[in-house]
Order: C-alpha cells, then sequence, then structure tokens
C-alpha cells in the first residue's frame, strides 16, 4: 500500500517523509493562499478556486471566510448553509464531515491526526488519522479546538474556547476543557 493508501485506511503511515503526500500538502496549500489573498468580494474567483481546494463540496451552498487552511481538502465535506469563519483550520487527514447549516467560529481547529508518543517513531514521521463528524444545526464558538475521532451530534452548541476531545451527544450544551455536556436543549430553549 501507498503512504495515501494507509492514510485514508486509517492506519499508521508516513506523513513526514512521503513525497507523494508531501507534494498533495503543497499544492492544496498553494491554493489556500491564493484564496486567503483573494478579496472577500471578487465571488467568482474564490468560488473557482475554493472548487480546487474542496472538490467534494458544493462551494456554492457555504460561506468560507480568509484565512481558511485545510491540508488536503478532498477529505472534507460540507453540508449546504454551513459557515465558516475567520482562520479555522481543517487537518483533513482522515475525513471531516460537516452536517448541513453547521456554524463555525473563528480560529476553530479541526485536527485528525495522531502522533506516537514514542519518540522514535513519532521522528519517523509516522500518524494515524481518525475521523471527525459533526451532525446538522451544530454551532461551534470562537477558538474551538476538536480532536481525532470526535462525533458531535446536531443541534448542539459546543461553547467558545472548548477542547473536545471526545463525543459529544445532540441537543445539548457543552464547553469547558475538557468538553462536556452542561445541559440539555430543545427548539424551545434556542428560540428564547
Amino acid at each position: 500500500m501507498t503512504e495515501k493508501e494507509k492514510m485514508l485506511a486509517g492506519q499508521w503511515y508516513n506523513a513526514n517523509f512521503d513525497a507523494k503526500l508531501a507534494e498533495e500538502r503543497a499544492i492544496v496549500k498553494d491554493f489556500c493562499l491564493e484564496l486567503n489573498a483573494t478579496r472577500m468580494q471578487d465571488f467568482p474567483r474564490r468560488r473557482k478556486i475554493l472548487r480546487e481546494i474542496l472538490p467534494n463540496v458544493d462551494v456554492d451552498a457555504v460561506e468560507i471566510l480568509s484565512p481558511f487552511m485545510v491540508d488536503y481538502g478532498y477529505n472534507i465535506f460540507l453540508g449546504a448553509g454551513t459557515f465558516l469563519n475567520h482562520n479555522v483550520y481543517l487537518m483533513d487527514c482522515a475525513q471531516i464531515r460537516l452536517g448541513k447549516k453547521v456554524f463555525v467560529g473563528p480560529n476553530c481547529g479541526f485536527y485528525t491526526a495522531i502522533h506516537p508518543l514514542d519518540i522514535i517513531k513519532r521522528a519517523e514521521g509516522l500518524e494515524i488519522a481518525k475521523p471527525i463528524v459533526i451532525g446538522d444545526d451544530v454551532w461551534i464558538g470562537g477558538d474551538v479546538t476538536i480532536l481525532p475521532g470526535v462525533k458531535i451530534g446536531s443541534g448542539t452548541v459546543i461553547g467558545a474556547k472548548s477542547l473536545v476531545t471526545k463525543d459529544i451527544p445532540e441537543n445539548v450544551m457543552a464547553f469547558g476543557n475538557p468538553c462536556r455536556v452542561v445541559k440539555k436543549i430543545g427548539l424551545e430553549t434556542l428560540l428564547v
């Protein structure tokens, strides 16, 4: 198997020293830099660049503010009506799936990569990636960090500056470091 095939299969792979993966990251990061240097009012150019960065996303159905950065782009799936505020980073070594109408605050990071604790294996460039899945109608406050393998249920609100280390169920408010459920919420709570 190639290192990319291992990465996509959720196996340990060489992220740092594989030439093909490094080239893919460099290409998409150049597109991200181009996007981030493009005026916000130049909608046609921004959409064209976003199509290069996010081939599996209907870029006409989402809003992404600059700066914006990804590792590969092809592992990202965003539902219609999703909004990503300034300075969102999607480390998509594994799939990152955001449902419909997900609002992500500024300075948020979605991290799928896990590095070995063993210093020798870490120095060899090994890592494994676990997917992140976010349901529909989720609100993620500013400065939130979401770690590998986390799932967040639909209708949930994650408070600002939270570190999400484990799954969070649907229709709850959760915040903190580590992020924990604070209360159940429903439609009546959201409309107040």
